[in-house]
């Protein structure tokens, strides 16, 4: 008599052990490297400009930290500033490893977490808490949300243009050009008056001893 067996289970063992399997797409090498990163820093506390995860990370210093490890990125150090690097796309464009950003502080942009999938994302929230995945769809993100931006790896930071750079010197040169003229010009007119009045005592004294 055969027995009917339960099939194995292969869920445990399809991801490997691998945290973000069921987030990052097969075959997409460089997101499953950024997310293994932003991972494997769960549970680690928030600091308020906190840069490495031995003293803590705030929302900015999480992301510029996951960047720069997983795919040699060096993204700014502010929310605000990330939300002008990349590409922005619509919240139906999200795909693991895109940048997300809300308003948690009465300004756009002045929050930022790693889109994991599934509506899911990981960030560091605030002072008393540790680096933790959230929820999109929690009233509380979505009433905060500011969209979403796309950062690829060879991602090129904005940077000021070199030729406005170079025109603030020249500027700020004709401009002492400019006034030290004018100084000279108002010293040479001062010279001349002062050369004048000086001259005149002595037509005076003439003019007296012509008299006497």
């Amino acid at each position: 008599m055969a027995l009917a067996q339960a099939a194995p289970d292969k869920s445990a063992d399809a991801d490997g052990g691998d945290p973000i399997a069921r987030f990052a797409s097969p075959g997409e090498e460089a997101v499953g490297d950024l997310l293994l990163q932003a991972m494997s820093l769960l549970g680690v506390a928030y600091r308020f400009g906190g840069n490495s995860p031995e003293s803590g990370l705030d929302c900015s210093g999480f992301i510029q930290y996951v960047f720069k490890k997983s795919l040699h990125v060096n993204l700014p150090r502010t929310a605000a500033e990330m939300a002008q690097v990349g590409r922005e796309i619509g919240q139906d464009e999200l795909k693991p490893g895109d940048l997300v950003f809300f308003n948690t502080r009465g300004f756009r942009y002045s929050h930022v977490g790693i889109y994991l999938g599934n509506s899911k994302f990981i960030h560091s929230p605030r002072t008393g808490k540790n680096i933790q995945v959230a929820n999109m769809s929690q009233s509380y993100w979505v009433s905060r949300y500011n969209g979403a931006r796309r950062v690829t790896r060879g991602a090129q930071v904005a940077e000021v243009p070199v030729s406005s750079v170079a025109e603030k010197p020249a500027s700020s040169s004709r401009k002492k050009v400019v006034t030290s003229s004018r100084k000279k010009r108002s010293s040479e007119a001062v010279a001349s008056k002062s050369g004048k009045s000086a001259k005149s005592p002595s037509k005076k004294k003439r003019v007296v001893k012509k008299r006497s």
